[in-house]
């Protein structure tokens, strides 16, 4: 296919768009590939469109080559399903809620896990059915409160959502496996970098859970792996390793001490390690963080307080998994006041037993630990509160920050942090669903199964921002070959019609072979026509201009900058042959 640059609908733009943060949403608008409608939804124009389809087609051939079915839901949605399994209140804000003219209730689809049961429950219903992997690659909604970085993260977005039903807990890990590996398969033929991590289900429920990430300094993810092991996890899911419990007896009583205007830690800290014959650091410290929260659907919010050590802070992402579907916000000043047995900057554990909060604390602080921590009393610590002896929490939390030099949770080595776009997530639901719409299957014994399953997503739409993000340089995008929107940009470098007429049998050519070809057959000059080239990212620029009166044309790899000279006659056979290489 020719498709000539003179007819193309596409505009590039030489200035970055205002509201650009991020490399991918600067060169995606320049280059023409997508264009704003609205914060966080975008129109794909037809360089655009071809790269999400080429991704698309990527995706289905491995999601067919292991056996999976395609099939399409609409987006728009009735309520009720989403009752059955409580989502239509544990999505929150984030769920795109409307009525029809009969004042009915309706969703934009964020995910389709519903459907899928209930498709499957009203098909099948015997063991001989199973197992079945049913797709989709569909258009999917979320109220995104401050959506940004263009694609990556919008209101409307294409997924990729597949769901295994399999008859026993052996059947789901093996179709869990299968997606794996396809995934794998898909993001190696799309040309990324890429970390499997371990990661957290969230209001997706059930058990084991793998995120993929590319790996990208502009990634909203932060994720840890070790230096000696294989461990790799999204910090919502680092699991703190808990230090052996210590006895208590022999250790000092606890004591409460005058330390006037310590409000924070490191002033805690400095008026100790000056007014005691003890040296203090921040991690001797016990600090008590306030927040409120409300289960999906309440009025009511409840205090919540969360201990951690003076010297770490407490990651809202990983608070916000650790109570999730919960919604969590911090203390106001009327929570405050009324409550007025928390004296800021001095809380401790005994007013918030004696009161009814619930307090949970990092894994760290274990029976045995003595902690420098409020007094509840303005002006006032206690040294020496030990856990066990002095307070009992009601459990532990994973709140605090995870930070480089951690031990790894796997006992190998320590922790480094980087940063990723979250591109797949495969999940083995279990039965959540399976049980809100009693998904069974009649066994071989005449007795119903309950079914169990996996969901397995992919941002499609996604993943061209990621390319992006991962393949472009100073000029432009640099696509990988299988998902660039051509095989071959060819550049009539001259007014010459000599040059024009070889160019345009260059093409055809080409095009015979089957390769795919953008000409640039404008009537502009050839620094702008070099400057598109460089900017669209096709991976292979083939310039026919004055070189032609020697007989020869230039190619230029786009990835590498490397520009070789080839004889004109061979130019077809050349390109054909770097195309399929």
């Amino acid at each position: 296919m020719i498709t000539r640059m003179s007819t193309l609908f596409l505009r590039t733009l030489r200035e970055d768009p205002a509201d650009a943060e991020v490399p991918s949403h600067k060169l995606l608008v320049r280059a023409g590939y997508v264009r704003r409608v609205a914060p966080g939804i975008y129109s794909w124009l037809p360089l655009g469109l071809r790269v999400l389809r080429r991704i698309e087609e990527i995706v289905r051939e491995e999601m067919n080559a292991i056996g999976a079915q395609e099939i399409h839901f609409p987006a728009l949605l009735p309520k009720e399903p989403y009752e059955a399994t409580n989502r239509w209140t544990e999505y929150g804000p984030n769920l795109f809620r409307l009525k029809d003219r009969k004042g009915a209730d309706y969703l934009l689809g964020p995910t389709h896990e519903e459907l899928f049961a209930l498709t499957v429950k009203g098909e099948y219903s015997s063991y001989k059915d199973y197992p079945v992997i049913l797709y989709q690659i569909q258009t999917k909604y979320r109220d995104e409160e401050r959506p940004r970085a263009g694609i990556l993260r919008g209101r409307e977005f294409v997924m990729k959502d597949s769901y295994s039903f399999d008859l026993d807990d052996e059947g789901l890990t093996a179709s869990y496996q299968l997606h794996r590996d396809a995934y794998i398969r898909i993001f190696d033929r799309v040309g990324l970098r890429y970390v499997i991590v371990s990661a957290t289900s969230g209001a997706m429920g059930g058990s084991a859970s793998e995120e993929f990430l590319a790996e990208s300094e502009t990634g909203e993810d932060t994720f840890v792996r070790s230096t000696e092991s294989d461990f790799a996890a999204n910090v919502e899911a680092v699991v703190t390793p808990a230090p052996p419990a210590r006895p208590v007896e022999g250790l000092p009583p606890a004591e409460v001490h005058h330390t006037p205007n310590t409000p924070t830690i490191q002033s805690l800290v400095d008026f100790l390690n000056a007014n005691t014959d003890r040296t203090f650091t921040a991690a001797d410290t016990l600090k008590n963080v306030l927040v409120k929260t409300r289960q999906p659907g309440a009025e009511e919010w409840e205090l919540l307080a969360v201990g951690v050590p003076g010297d770490r802070e407490v990651d809202m992402k990983r608070l916000e998994a650790s109570v999730a579907p919960a919604e969590v916000a911090l203390l106001e000043e009327a929570d405050f006041a009324a409550n007025p047995f928390l004296v800021k900057g001095y809380i401790g554990p005994k007013a918030l037993q004696d009161n009814g909060v619930r307090y949970l604390v990092d894994p760290r602080v274990v029976p045995g630990t003595a902690w420098v921590t409020g007094a509840d009393k303005t002006d006032h610590h206690v040294l020496d509160l030990v856990c066990g002896r002095d307070f009992t929490p009601d459990g532990t939390i994973e709140a605090a920050e995870v930070r480089e030099g951690d031990p790894s949770p796997d006992g190998r080595g320590t922790l480094i942090a980087a940063r990723g776009i979250e591109i797949g997530h495969i999940f083995q639901l279990g039965r959540k669903y399976a049980d809100a719409f009693s998904l069974d299957a009649l066994g071989q014994d005449g007795k119903p199964k309950r079914i169990t399953m996996g969901s397995y997503g992919i941002g499609v739409s996604r993943l061209v921002a990621a390319i992006a993000e991962q393949s472009h340089d100073e000029h432009g995008l640099v696509w990988p070959r299988e998902v660039a929107p051509a095989d071959v940009h060819v550049v009539i470098a001259g007014k010459d019609e000599a040059i024009r007429e070889r160019a345009e049998g260059i093409a055809a050519e080409l095009d015979t072979a089957g390769v795919e070809v953008i000409l640039d057959d404008r009537t502009v000059s050839p620094g702008v026509k070099f400057a598109d080239a460089e900017l669209l990212g096709v991976p292979t620029i083939l310039v026919v201009g004055k070189g032609l009166t020697r007989g020869v044309v230039e190619v230029r790899d786009r990835r590498s900058g490397e520009r070789t000279e080839v004889e004109v006659d061979n130019a077809v056979q050349h390109i054909t042959d770097v195309v399929r290489s």
